[in-house]
């Protein structure tokens, strides 16, 4: 079958080499699954584009349900945010106001509900599946700043009394040190049910599992086209799926699968982490004696953990240019050794990044082009247990159950200004504005 030849767009080409010196990539000793590339016309009931968290939850959800399932991805199963993220398994939402604002105090209960189910559920398929993914149990988010206390008790009381999650403890400035070895942090609050993993480890054992349920996975095989109608067409390179759905579950570097207006919600940010020289069990539990994932509550935060071999992960940086790893590596250094001036002498063992599908009021999109043309985005970093729950809500809606999908359906979204050449400018000098409101 001749079809367009494939280039892939410019942010696809960065996203490639902000993935050089992953730690996750380095550390996932096994032999990668050969997924075969589409090179033929073939039919299934759904075919879901993209292979990371959400598109392998969406196929083993319709699976569950007995439907055929054909997953498309342009490069391979993790490549993208799902393979390179914090690792944070988090209930909750990036703005949970924006939630109650937007649905109400009811449906914001019930969205929360969702979300600490998708916890739920992450913890339920690493057993299921026997994924070692190298899961802990713990979750601290902490304010730097006098001024951050009170909104971080604000937001611990919100959820306890009006979402409905009444497992969160606070811990003063004294409680809070003990925990973490250092003087920045004036408060916390302790999630015990959310954690921490190993991203790619997580997503190929959700592969793994979609491929031992039937799923049928194409790698190197990005969509150039969706033929919309009754019977929609996905088109690639060399091969076709004819379906009765189609998913989109790409990240900000899905290219032109979407319609503009639907793109134009989600922006890239680039996120990066960094990886320490094994520090040895010792010196890792004195930095955080309880191996809790940890997050500040800044606009511009920083999160980190540690690893099972007892390295620092260290994130943070948010960035609209996608400058590499390496550019970046030494100030995300300065911001590690400011947390831990301790590790004043510890190497760097490796740098990446990667980008970050992010909406403008930081709610999750979840929406329809069709009927039969579903589509979820705008994760916002908080993807590790969403984008699971997300795959669950898509698939009862295929089933006919659209109630939570139609939940998440109402959230309004903007555009963000511009094209997508005048787009990463505008979002620098928003991120610009909020580093300068962050001084004061």
């Amino acid at each position: 079958m001749n079809a367009p030849t494939f280039a892939f767009n410019t942010l696809d080409q960065r996203a490639n080499a902000l993935i050089a010196n992953s730690y996750y990539e380095a550390s996932v000793t096994r032999p990668l699954a050969d997924d075969p590339a589409l090179d033929t016309a073939i039919d299934a009931d759904v075919c879901v584009i993209g292979a990371g968290f959400a598109g392998l939850s969406v196929a083993l959800e319709c699976r569950a349900r007995g439907l055929s399932v054909v997953v498309l991805d342009a490069h391979r199963p993790g490549w993208g945010a799902s393979g390179r993220n914090g690792g944070q398994t988090l209930v909750g939402f990036a703005k949970d106001e924006i939630i109650e604002r937007q649905l109400g105090l009811e449906g914001a209960r019930a969205a929360w509900a969702m979300s600490i189910e998708g916890v739920a559920l992450v913890r339920e398929r690493i057993e299921r599946y026997r994924i070692q993914c190298d899961f802990t149990p713990g979750y601290l988010t902490v304010a730097t700043r006098p001024k951050r206390v009170p909104d971080l008790r604000a937001w611990m009381e919100s959820a306890s009394q009006r979402w409905g999650y009444d497992r969160l403890s606070w811990l003063d400035t004294d409680a809070i040190r003990s925990r973490v070895a250092s003087g920045r942090y004036l408060a916390g609050v302790y999630d015990p049910f959310s954690g921490h993993l190993h991203p790619l480890k997580y997503c190929l054992g959700l592969a793994d599992a979609a491929r031992r349920e039937g799923v049928q996975l194409f790698a190197n095989s990005p969509v150039i086209e969706v033929v919309r109608g009754g019977r929609p067409v996905v088109q690639t390179p060399d091969g076709e799926v004819r379906c009765r759905f189609v998913v989109v579950c790409g990240n900000a570097t899905i290219g032109n699968v979407l319609p503009a207006p639907v793109a134009a919600r989600i922006a890239p940010i680039a996120s990066y982490i960094v990886a320490t020289q094994p520090l040895g069990a010792a010196r890792a539990n004195a930095l955080i004696t309880r191996r809790e994932a940890i997050c500040d509550n800044n606009f511009f935060l920083d999160y980190f953990r540690l690893s099972a071999d007892h390295r620092l992960l260290f994130g943070g940086r948010a960035s609209s240019t996608g400058a590499s790893p390496a550019q970046l590596a030494q100030a995300i250094r300065e911001r590690m050794v400011g947390v831990f001036p301790q590790l004043a002498d510890v190497k760097i063992d490796y740098a990446w990044g990667g980008f970050v599908d992010v909406t403008r009021n930081r709610a999750p999109d979840f929406g329809l082009i069709d009927p039969n043309y579903f589509y979820v985005q705008g994760f916002s970093g908080h993807g590790v247990a969403l984008t699971g729950i997300a795959g669950r809500v898509v698939a009862k809606a295929i089933a006919g159950q659209t109630a939570a999908f139609d939940l998440f359906a109402q959230l309004r979204h903007a555009r963000f200004p511009g094209g997508p050449a005048l787009r990463r400018p505008a979002l620098e000098l928003g991120m610009m504005y909020h580093r300068l409101l962050e001084l004061f």
